[in-house]
């Protein structure tokens, strides 16, 4: 059941309390189509059963959209991932020195930092909304809710939102694929439409930095 309704041109939500998943993943959706430019600070684990491990990492997102981005880890320092409009570029010398994965924007193998987008555009295209119930996080209040994927090649098993309750922006995304690796990603500060530095969305390769095209980047 719809829980929103237009009055006078406005959007008036029904207590949140009240909300279902669905009018949550609407509220979500509405929000992020406001966003023009964002600078996004975040958290991130990672945590694989496979082998035992968690990885944490940390970091500031700048994107103008719809096609520029920049991710900027502090932890681990010096890993970037960039997309300067037509290309991603993917540099991890945390893990990976002295090379450089150059990718065309779309190219599955690069990724998708832009964590809303994939799942704020059109979400019931890719996936079914299947439940999402009130949470705090940090002493923010939220709700979330949980997606399923209607295609068998989704990367994902399960996706789970958390959608900030004040302003329907996310404050966390948790993916979970098809082993049982869990990507955590938690927003600690969203500014929307703010002030963005032309030059994140440029990558110049280091010196003696190798390039390697990924799938379709010959």
């Amino acid at each position: 059941m719809a829980c929103v309704a237009i009055v006078a041109g406005a959007l008036v939500a029904a207590p949140l309390a009240a909300q279902s998943a669905d009018a949550t993943l609407d509220r979500a959706v509405a929000a992020y189509a406001t966003v023009k430019t964002s600078r996004i600070s975040f958290t991130q684990r990672i945590d694989n059963p496979l082998t035992g491990t968690s990885v944490s990492s940390r970091g500031e997102l700048q994107q103008r959209r719809p096609s520029r981005f920049e991710v900027k880890f502090s932890e681990p320092a010096g890993d970037r991932i960039v997309s300067d409009g037509s290309w991603v570029w993917v540099y991890l010398p945390s893990t990976n020195p002295g090379q450089v994965i150059r990718a065309k924007l779309g190219d599955p193998s690069a990724g998708a930092p832009d964590f809303a987008a994939q799942f704020l555009e059109s979400p019931r295209s890719n996936y079914t909304v299947t439940g999402g119930a009130a949470a705090t996080i940090d002493g923010t209040a939220t709700h979330s809710v949980l997606l399923k994927p209607k295609s068998t090649s989704s990367p994902f098993a399960t996706v789970t939102l958390w959608v900030n309750d004040s302003d329907a922006l996310l404050r966390r995304v948790e993916t979970v694929d098809g082993s049982g690796v869990t990507r955590q990603i938690t927003v600690t500060h969203f500014e929307r439409n703010a002030p963005v530095d032309a030059s994140a969305f440029v990558f110049k390769v280091p010196n003696g930095v190798k390039v390697f095209d990924g799938p379709s980047g010959d």
